[in-house]
């Protein structure tokens, strides 16, 4: 996933305010508590921040490759 991806993902499941929000102050458990911006600022891998995002916030696994896109194969 590339940082466009994700910022795509993020305004079409939770729009473009509230998807800010999340990003820049939720703090996620499974990256040490890091924010998703800290995150992807130190480096974590986007697609690995974007899991942790949906986790936190319960996306259903039908939407976690983005809303409208199929599902990846495993």
């Amino acid at each position: 996933m590339k940082r466009s991806e994700f910022e795509i993902a993020i305004v079409d499941e939770f729009g473009e305010g509230y998807g800010r929000v999340l990003v820049n102050d939720l703090s996620l458990p499974r990256l040490g508590g890091r924010t998703a911006k800290e995150a992807i600022d130190a480096g974590v891998d986007v697609r690995t921040v974007w899991l942790a995002l949906c986790d936190e916030t319960d996306v259903p696994v039908s939407r976690r490759a983005g809303v409208g896109r199929p599902e990846p194969r495993s």
